[in-house]
């Protein structure tokens, strides 16, 4: 019997970031095993590098006819095992490896457990949910030498390299997918602040830490067009499109996003000094939706967002440098995923419950 029929006929593939574990070996070991308690075949081992963090791998994977892709990494990981396969019927299975875990939070996977998830991902129904896809427009070097200026404390993630200063360029625009959230501002910078050692050694608090250094951050003036609308104009410190909304803790900074409503949440935030964001914060645990500006939630099926500032923007938790605008288009139901039994009427269930609120 050959190595890849061991076990069964159908075969998963494991695109896996192995900076995320200190014994790879062993974690190779322990899917395999329970590859073949599920019945099925050795798994298809694929390892991210620096040079390719899961677009090639997931090629390669489904090339070779895989019956499913489970990323094993962080959410960036997972953002670009899920960007590759978006429009294709292979179903990806979310495995935990990093400090967040977004998607599977969102989707009421048991985030705990690796053997719980794979079992899930070997075992589970097909479901679809939306994927975003992303437009963002770079600044000017003149734009970010512009903020330096203006600012008595830049944020110290501007880099000069990021500037497209010849707008005929195609350099200008980026296109990216992501699945969870994109953001401009404040979580942005955390993103980009919080150190790696720091994650590995206390996760998600990490980011906590990061956040309290940046809650003086300069706020920025914008503009935000839903489905092509009059533009709203806010002074903002944070601007949030999310596909879900759920963060670590529990929190819902997007209550009303479900995945596979085929449209796009967003959240801004206006928060004036360290009242202001505790005023925020109370705001969004209490879901409060009246009474106040600084929290403003949104839906629409497109969204775009023009600031008067080069802000840092990030998704699913991978900075990307500096941006003048972002351009967010929902993609319905291009994504399908493996989920529990279970999770089908509970899924449903929600849309239901957001449907009649917004009605």
């Amino acid at each position: 019997m050959s190595e890849h029929e061991q076990g069964g006929g159908r075969r998963a593939a494991i695109v896996v970031n192995p900076t995320k574990f200190e014994d790879v070996d062993k974690v190779r070991a322990l899917v395999t095993k329970i590859c073949h308690e599920e019945g099925w075949a050795d798994p298809l081992w694929l390892e991210t590098t620096p040079e390719d963090t899961g677009t090639g791998q997931t090629r390669q994977a489904v090339e070779e006819g895989v019956d499913l892709v489970c990323p094993l990494g962080g959410d960036g990981t997972v953002r670009t095992v899920g960007a590759e396969l978006a429009g294709t019927d292979v179903a990806m299975g979310l495995l935990p490896g990093g400090t967040g875990n977004l998607l599977a939070r969102n989707l009421d996977l048991p985030v705990d457990s690796l053997e719980k998830c794979l079992r899930i991902a070997l075992t589970g129904h097909d479901a679809r949910i939306d994927t975003c896809h992303l437009d963002l427009v770079r600044p000017t070097s003149a734009q970010i030498a512009a903020r330096v200026a203006d600012e008595t404390d830049p944020a110290k993630t501007l880099d000069f390299s990021d500037a497209v200063d010849d707008r005929s360029s195609e350099d200008v625009r980026e296109e990216h997918v992501f699945l969870v959230m994109a953001g401009l501002g404040f979580d942005a910078e955390v993103m980009a602040a919080a150190p790696e050692k720091l994650k590995a050694r206390v996760g998600w608090l990490a980011y906590l830490v990061a956040g309290l250094q940046h809650l003086k951050g300069p706020q920025f003036t914008v503009a935000v067009k839903l489905d092509g609308g009059p533009p709203l104009r806010r002074k903002v410190r944070s601007v949030v499109v999310g596909n879900v909304g759920r963060l670590q803790g529990g929190m819902e900074l997007l209550p009303d996003a479900v995945a596979d409503d085929g449209s796009v949440d967003a959240v801004l935030l206006s928060p004036e000094g360290i009242v202001g964001w505790g005023a925020t914060f109370a705001q969004l645990v209490t879901r409060q939706r009246v009474g106040h500006s600084r929290v403003d939630h949104l839906q629409a099926k497109e969204v775009r967002v023009v600031s008067d500032k080069p802000v840092e923007i990030e998704i699913d938790g991978d900075t990307l440098g500096e941006a003048i605008a972002m351009r967010v288009l929902t993609q319905p139901g291009s994504l399908v995923v493996r989920l529990p039994a279970q999770e089908r009427s509970h899924r449903r269930s929600h849309g239901h419950r957001k449907a009649a609120a917004l009605s």
